[in-house]
């Protein structure tokens, strides 16, 4: 069997050492560091890092249709937890279990993001897909936008440990609600969203808008459950708009947030879809696993059946 390690930052091939020195495997594993391409044939792929390394690669990893086996190793691991993949020990675990069986296989969506018009903010092209971004686990525009750019000012080890909720209390208080057009468009028969016509989208929300989330998964942010109800093999993505709130409001928000009791409130408006588009009256910033993507307007839509990850 062949197989290739990422290393992201702060990883180096000391953080292999476990997988290669492991003895349940029935056969020799001939390892690699670095991005495979396709004609390097492996059959498995490690990704050391967080949510910010899987991201950069998505593109990558999609075009190679290799398993992916997540080790947690970064300042945010929401994807690897939506996985079951909390620590290095549960990566090795499953990492054992594929050596023998190679049964624990996954097949699940990603989120792709299009920006609908030129902003001089582009993507770089080696992150792209036809002028379209991946993202594993939340897109988000408005307050979480705004946090998630706080957060990244700070130091690797701070972002970490607590780093989403240290940004969040000063941009509560001085980002203000915006107007937000939301729409959304049925799925195609194929399970894909369908070609952008124009003519059949519908209007979901329009009015002032905190923040709006599209969600792959249902954690983001260090574990809050944005989303609680998300699912990465249903071919929809999990939507959840906070409108216009007071800010004590909000704030007080947040903490049922890391339990899913967020969506009773009556300024949360919680739904699916597999295709939406995005429009604001001026750019916003979008981000996607903590990086930033593009700027509005924006069409946000599942790419079902995209990633093959390997699990406990």
């Amino acid at each position: 069997m062949r197989a290739a390690a990422i290393l992201g930052l702060g990883c180096s091939p000391k953080d292999l050492k476990p997988f290669q020195d492991d003895k349940t495997a029935n056969k020799s594993i001939d390892w690699r560091i670095g991005m495979p391409t396709a004609a390097d044939a492996v059959d498995v792929i490690l990704l050391f890092g967080g949510d910010g390394t899987i991201h950069r690669h998505l593109s990558q990893l999609v075009r190679l249709g290799v398993p992916v086996l997540v080790v947690p190793a970064g300042s945010g691991n929401d994807f690897a937890r939506a996985l079951a993949l909390r620590h290095v020990r549960d990566s090795l675990a499953a990492w054992r279990r594929f050596s023998t069986a190679q049964d624990n296989v996954r097949t699940i969506d990603l989120g792709l993001i299009t920006p609908l018009e030129s902003t001089g903010t582009a993507p770089a092209p080696h992150d792209t897909v036809h002028g379209s971004r991946y993202f594993c686990c939340v897109a988000g525009v408005g307050l979480d936008g705004e946090v998630a750019r706080r957060a990244n000012r700070l130091p690797r080890w701070l972002r970490g440990h607590g780093g989403y909720v240290l940004s969040l209390a000063p941009a509560i208080f001085r980002f203000a609600a915006l107007q937000m057009k939301i729409q959304t468009r049925a799925q195609g028969a194929d399970g894909q969203a369908p070609a952008t016509t124009g003519a059949d989208w519908i209007a979901h929300s329009d009015q002032p808008t905190v923040l709006a989330v599209f969600a792959n998964t249902s954690v983001y942010g260090g574990g809050m459950k944005i989303a609680p109800r998300a699912r990465m093999d249903d071919g929809q993505l999990d939507v959840c708009l906070v409108t216009k709130i007071n800010k004590l409001k909000l704030f007080s928000l947040f903490p049922t947030v890391y339990f899913g009791r967020h969506l009773s409130m009556a300024e949360v408006d919680y739904f699916q879809s597999a295709h939406l588009r995005v429009e604001t009256d001026h750019p916003l910033d979008v981000y996607a696993d903590g990086e930033y993507v593009c700027r509005t307007p924006i069409e946000v839509a599942v790419q079902a059946k995209a990633l093959r990850v390997v699990t406990p």
